[in-house]
């Protein structure tokens, strides 16, 4: 498996650039920024999360954790975690657990935090275990367009 068929035709449809980055299996996003020697804080995680009216895709850096409360407090009480299941269902042609930073081509609102915004590059998930995208910061800034955006994750 590579890049999702779903974020492969969004990215072509919306002529955004990016380069793959192929890179051993990993598990972890901590671990995928190791083997592809990137900073944590320029590799995008996603965390799906649960709402009352569907779900929302928090991007955050590989290198932070989600506050939770953070988050509730801005955005609102009703938030929590996805469970697998649902994650695996929203997300059908990625690798379980290798969700893309891209919730608008699976049709989620999404939620960046502040710290990986101003980052001079990202790299986020492909859709499998063994594959990174690589954009430029306006290249990012055009996939997440749209998006609230806020501080709601600490650095490890």
């Amino acid at each position: 498996m590579t890049i999702s068929p779903t974020l492969h035709n969004y990215l072509a449809a919306e002529n955004i650039e990016y380069d793959e980055i192929p890179h051993v299996l990993t598990m972890s996003s901590a671990l995928t920024a190791q083997a592809c020697h990137v900073s944590g804080d320029r590799l995008a995680k996603a965390v799906v999360l649960r709402r009352n009216d569907g779900y929302l895709l928090a991007v955050l850096p590989a290198s932070h954790h989600l506050r939770l409360a953070d988050l509730k407090a801005s955005f609102g009480d009703d938030i929590a975690m996805a469970a697998e299941g649902e994650i695996d269902r929203l997300f059908a042609d990625c690798a379980h657990g290798a969700v893309p930073a891209a919730g608008i081509c699976y049709g989620l609102d999404v939620i960046v935090d502040d710290s990986i915004r101003m980052q001079p590059e990202i790299y986020i998930e492909a859709g499998d275990h063994e594959t990174l995208l690589h954009l430029g910061r306006a290249q990012f800034a055009r996939l997440t367009t749209g998006s609230r955006h806020g501080r709601f994750s600490a650095h490890d």
